[in-house]
Parts: C-alpha cells; sequence; structure tokens
C-alpha cells in the first residue's frame, strides 16, 4: 500500500513547499493536488518544488478536461517531468460539478465519460509521440506539436472516477489507473475495484499492477474528538460532489445530505455543518487517533484491492479557510503527515 499526500494549494506558498519536502522525506510516494481556479496553481507550485525534492511524485489529482485542454495537461506534464526529473503524473477527470456551475456550465451536457475517454487518448499520444493528429468528437488536431518531452519512458496517466460503473472500467481498460475519491466503504470500494478490474481484463492488462487510489478526506491526531471535528466541518463540501449512487454505496442516504448541501449551496455553511452529524461524518471521512485511522483503513479498504490511500489533509487552517469555523487542538499537516509516516505506514510495508 502507497500513500501519498493529497493537498488543497490554499496556504501560503512556503508552508505549501515544506509540506511537500517534509512528504519527500518522509517517503509519501506523491504529492497531488487539485486543478481548479479555486486554489492556486499546482504547476506552479510543483514547479517550485521539484528542486526542493528528490523522490516524491507530483501531478494534479485531478486535472478537468473539460476547462483544461489536454494537449496543455499533456505540455504541463512533460515539462513537470523534466524538472522532477521524471515523478510527474497526471489523474484527468471531468471537472468538480461545483466549479463547472460557477462556469455556467451544465455538467450532464457536457458527455463526461466520452470526454475524458477521449483526452486521456490525447494526452496519452502527445506524451508518446509529441504529435498529434485527430479528429475526434471533441478534440481534433491536425500536426500539432510539442517541444516538452517527459523524462520518464511512459509518464502515469489515471482517470478520476467516482460514478461507475462505466467510468472505473474505463480506467482500467483505457489508463494507468484509477483515483476513486470520496468513498469510506469496503462496499464502495469492492463495487470500484470489481468494475476497474473488468475494463483491465478487457484490455489484457493486469490490474495489481496498476494504481488503485483511495482519494478520502483525512484527519489525524493524539485528539480524536478534534480530528473528527475537522473532517465534519468539511464532508458536506464534498459530499455535494458525490453522485446519489456514491452515497448509497457507502451507507448514506442522499436524502439526509440532501439538507447539508442546499444549506451549503446558500452559503449558510455553519448550518451545514451543524446538519452533518457524526454518523455521517464517520461514514465519509477517516478521522480519528492513529490507531482508528489504521483499523478503518485495514477493515475496509485495504481488503478490497486499493493499493493506495490518498490522505487529502484535514487541518485547523484549511477549515478556517473553507468555511470561517475554529476548530482548537487539529493536528497541522505537518504533524499528520508525521503520524501517517510513523504510525500507519509501517502496518503496510
Amino acid at each position: 500500500m502507497k500513500f501519498s499526500y493529497a493537498m488543497l494549494p490554499d496556504y501560503p506558498l512556503n508552508e505549501s513547499l515544506a509540506s511537500i519536502k517534509l512528504a519527500d522525506e518522509l517517503g509519501f510516494y506523491a504529492c497531488y493536488a487539485a486543478d481548479e481556479p479555486w486554489h492556486k496553481d499546482l504547476w506552479l507550485l510543483f514547479a517550485a518544488a521539484a528542486a526542493q525534492t528528490s523522490q516524491i511524485r507530483m501531478g494534479p489529482s485531478v486535472s478537468a478536461v473539460t476547462l483544461r485542454e489536454p494537449t496543455l495537461i499533456a505540455q504541463a506534464a512533460a515539462t513537470l517531468d523534466e524538472l522532477t526529473g521524471g515523478r510527474a503524473e497526471v489523474v484527468l477527470g471531468s471537472g468538480n460539478f461545483g466549479v463547472l456551475a460557477q462556469y455556467k456550465i451544465d455538467w450532464t451536457r457536457t458527455k463526461p465519460l466520452t470526454r475524458v475517454k477521449e483526452a486521456v487518448q490525447v494526452v496519452r499520444t502527445l506524451l508518446d509521440e509529441g504529435t498529434i493528429t485527430r479528429d475526434g468528437e471533441f478534440y481534433s488536431y491536425d500536426g500539432l506539436f510539442t517541444f516538452a518531452r517527459p523524462v520518464q519512458e511512459r509518464l502515469p496517466v489515471k482517470i478520476g472516477a467516482m460514478r461507475g460503473p462505466k467510468s472505473f472500467e474505463a480506467a482500467g481498460e483505457l489508463s494507468d489507473g484509477v483515483h476513486h475519491a470520496l468513498s469510506y466503504s469496503r462496499e464502495a470500494y469492492e463495487y470500484a475495484v470489481k468494475h476497474f478490474r473488468i475494463g483491465a481484463e478487457r484490455a489484457g492488462k493486469d490490474a495489481s499492477t496498476l494504481d488503485i487510489g483511495a482519494w478520502v478526506v483525512f484527519a489525524v491526531g493524539r485528539d480524536s474528538e478534534a480530528a473528527k471535528q475537522a473532517a465534519r466541518s468539511m464532508v458536506g463540501l464534498y459530499a455535494s460532489a458525490m453522485p446519489a449512487e456514491q452515497l448509497e454505496r457507502n451507507g448514506v442516504s442522499p436524502a439526509d445530505v440532501a439538507p447539508i448541501i442546499e444549506a451549503i449551496g446558500a452559503g449558510d455553511l455553519a448550518k451545514g455543518i451543524e446538519l452533518t452529524t457524526p454518523e455521517i461524518t464517520e461514514k465519509l471521512s477517516i478521522a480519528g487517533t492513529p490507531e482508528e485511522v489504521l483499523e478503518k483503513i485495514q477493515r475496509d479498504i485495504a481488503p478490497t484491492g486499493v493499493n493506495h490511500m490518498i490522505c487529502a489533509i484535514t487541518d485547523s487552517a484549511l477549515v478556517k479557510s473553507f468555511t470561517g469555523r475554529d476548530v482548537e487542538n487539529v493536528a497541522d499537516v505537518d504533524t499528520q503527515l508525521r503520524l501517517i509516516a510513523d504510525e500507519i505506514m509501517p502496518a503496510f510495508k
């Protein structure tokens, strides 16, 4: 089981750089960030981090192909790969529904999976060949070329999938792995892995050799209640991006989440947090002491075939930035990275 740090690049940049450097020193597999206008630009951040790190991989999880043209993703990834000496990778997705709404884009009309599948082919071709000619449904080119060339023989291109089953199957068949965001139950991951394997087998690939990642809202600390309060503050914000089917696979009724999403959508974050019960928080996050977190991963996620934990670390600074809420006694990002490295990662070596 690999462990990675999923960062929201909303901290002062010197702090984010220091955390990436620490994750590198602690042996984390990768640092990922959301490629969204809500946050600071991940490509610039990771370019700055390249010279300060030696092993940790970097890239977007995810980059939305509805907003960022896939040839520009390939160009940025290849450039980052050269800067890092072969440590870049990309995870492609259709986009955060909330962000798309602010662009006045109705995601239901974007043919999201078809668009992502085509974008994977575009990125793969430009990375491998440096030039592309094609007439596609969404992306067409006539001899487009780039001098941005990756160092790796095969820079990994993966798919971010949530709904399924076709998205999971597409990830297994067409890409180098899947990052499944915001699931926490054994049922949800068994479903995702089952369909990922179907896609991999269709392409003649061994699914166990591919990246099967669990991207989770995560908070760990000595104070269990403080960690869970931090997670509780963010659960509703993330739940708004979860399809009804996914909520149900995680043991949560969409009807129970609807008032939370409605309150947050209306700008009443305090009410949204108040409506997020401890039961919902438990089902839609991984939070608590190192012992509690380890037990949940070992019980519900590791047995399903997931081989990569992608921890979207939540601390008091992040909660404050997003919700304006003060939560005391929450371990900061660097402390949580150390707890993961010292007390959770060794159980999976």
